[in-house]
C-alpha cells in the first residue's frame, strides 16, 4: 500500500473517515446497529467500487482535508478481507493527504478465524484494532448472543497484542445478574490484558431489538437504575485506580491513547462517512456544515451509489441552533468538557451563567481555570439533564 503522508493540525478537531461495513455472522439479541446477516457470500468486489463512487463523491464535497483518522465500523468490518481494506485505504488517500500519525482503526470479532487475519490487516494499512469481546466468560457471552468463547476472545487479544502497536477491546456490563464484586473482579481482568484502551458500556434495551422483546414479556431481567449506578461507580473506581480513566462517558484510556477518531465526532470535527447506514458532518467550500446518512439496507445502497454516484439519502444544511446543541451533545461527554467559546462561535449565542451556576451548585458541571466547562463524576449518570438544561 502506497500512502502520502504528511503533519496533521494538532489545534484542529480533525477529519476522519468513516467506513461501514454492515455484515454479521449473526444478529446479537442486544444490537440496535446497522447490522445485516447474509447467507450467501457477499460480492466484495461490488461493494469495493460502490464504495470508491461513494468516496469520491464526498471528495467533491470536502477537498483538500488532511484525514487524521480512518474507522472501518460495522458490523463486522472483520469480514472483509484484508486486500478489500488496503484497497480501500488506497481509495481514501488518493482523494485525501493523510496524516503523517493517521490513526486507522478496525472492528473486529476475536474470534480464530477473523484472528488470523489480524497480520493481513496490518500489512493493508491498519494499525489499531477494536474487539468485541462483551464479556470474559461464556455463559454470558452466550446470553449476549456472541459467537465465541472467553477463552477464544483473549487468544484474540493475545494475537492483537503481538501484531498491533495499538488495540482496544468492549466490554458490557450491567448485564442480568451481575453483582458489583463480579463486575469488579472480570473489570480487573480486562485490564490486565488491556494494554492502553478499553470500551465499557452499560447494557440497555434498545428499541427493535430481540432483547426488547424479551423484556417486554418478561424474560430479560437488566439491573435497577440503583444497581446500575453501583456498577458505574465501580467502573469510575477500578479503572482510575488501574490507569485507565475515563476520557468519555464510555470510554477510557491511559493518557495519550484515546481513540482519535472518537475524538474528532466528540471535540464536533468533520468527518466523511461512506457505506450502508453511514453518518457524516461535513463543511462544503462554501463553509456551510451539513448532516449527511446514507440509505441503510445494503443491497439498495449498492443499487442507490452505482445509479446515483453516491449512497446518500439525506443531506440537510445545519443552522447555527442545532450545531450549538450538536456540539453540547457530544463534547460534553468529554472528561475536558468544552470551550464555552467555540459554543458562541458556533451558536452565535452564549451559554446562559445563570444555569450553569444552578448546576454547579448542584455538583454536576465545574468551570475549569482556562474556562473551559465541564461535567463531573456526579453529573455523567445524568448527562441527558444537563445537556438540555443548557441548550434550553
Amino acid at each position: 500500500m502506497s500512502l502520502h503522508l504528511i503533519g496533521s493540525n494538532s489545534g484542529d478537531p480533525g477529519f476522519g473517515v468513516y467506513v461501514h461495513w454492515p455484515f454479521c455472522l449473526s444478529k446479537c439479541p442486544y444490537c440496535d446497529f446497522n447490522s445485516h446477516v447474509r447467507q450467501a457470500p457477499v460480492d466484495e468486489n461490488r461493494f469495493l467500487q460502490a464504495f470508491r463512487t461513494e468516496l469520491a463523491h464526498r471528495a467533491r464535497i470536502a477537498p483538500r482535508r488532511i484525514v487524521s483518522s480512518v474507522f472501518f465500523g460495522g458490523g463486522t468490518p472483520s469480514l472483509m478481507q484484508p486486500r478489500t481494506v488496503g484497497a480501500l485505504l488506497n481509495a481514501i488517500a488518493a482523494h485525501w493527504p493523510l496524516a503523517h500519525d493517521v490513526e486507522v482503526t478496525l472492528e473486529a470479532n476475536p474470534t480464530s478465524v477473523e484472528a488470523e487475519r489480524f497480520r493481513g490487516y496490518r500489512d493493508a494499512g491498519v494499525n489499531r484494532v477494536s474487539l468485541g469481546v462483551q464479556a470474559m466468560n461464556d455463559t454470558d457471552l452466550k446470553a449476549l448472543g456472541r459467537l465465541h468463547t472467553a477463552d477464544e476472545a483473549m487468544q484474540a487479544v493475545g494475537i492483537a497484542q503481538s501484531i498491533f502497536e495499538r488495540y482496544s477491546f468492549d466490554l458490557i456490563y450491567a448485564r442480568p445478574f451481575q453483582s458489583t464484586d463480579a463486575w469488579r473482579a472480570e473489570l480487573n481482568a480486562a485490564i490486565d490484558r488491556a494494554a492502553e484502551h478499553l470500551s465499557l458500556y452499560q447494557l440497555t434495551v434498545e428499541p427493535d431489538t430481540m432483547f426488547e422483546k424479551l423484556h417486554r414479556a418478561g424474560k430479560l431481567k437488566v439491573p435497577d437504575a440503583e444497581h446500575a449506578r453501583a456498577l458505574w461507580d465501580v467502573t469510575q473506581e477500578v479503572t482510575a485506580a488501574r490507569g485507565l480513566p475515563a476520557y468519555e462517558i464510555s470510554n477510557h484510556a491511559r493518557p495519550g491513547a484515546e481513540s482519535r477518531h472518537n475524538l474528532i465526532y466528540w471535540r464536533y470535527g468533520e468527518y466523511a462517512g461512506v457505506g450502508p447506514g453511514a453518518h457524516g458532518r461535513m463543511r462544503t467550500q462554501s463553509g456551510q456544515r451539513r448532516a449527511h446518512s446514507t440509505e441503510r439496507h445494503p443491497e439498495m445502497w449498492l443499487t442507490v451509489v452505482e445509479g446515483e454516484g453516491h449512497g446518500l439519502i439525506s443531506d440537510d444544511p445545519l443552522d447555527r441552533d442545532q450545531q450549538g446543541d450538536e456540539f453540547l451533545l457530544m463534547g460534553l461527554r468529554l472528561r475536558e468538557g468544552i470551550d464555552p467559546r467555540r459554543f458562541t462561535e458556533l451558536s452565535g449565542k452564549r451559554l446562559n451563567d445563570a444555569t450553569i451556576d444552578e448546576l454547579a451548585e448542584q455538583g454536576l458541571v465545574v468551570r475549569t481555570r482556562d474556562g473551559r466547562l465541564r461535567v463531573t463524576q456526579e453529573g455523567f449518570p445524568v448527562l441527558d439533564m444537563v445537556v438540555a438544561e443548557l441548550a434550553a
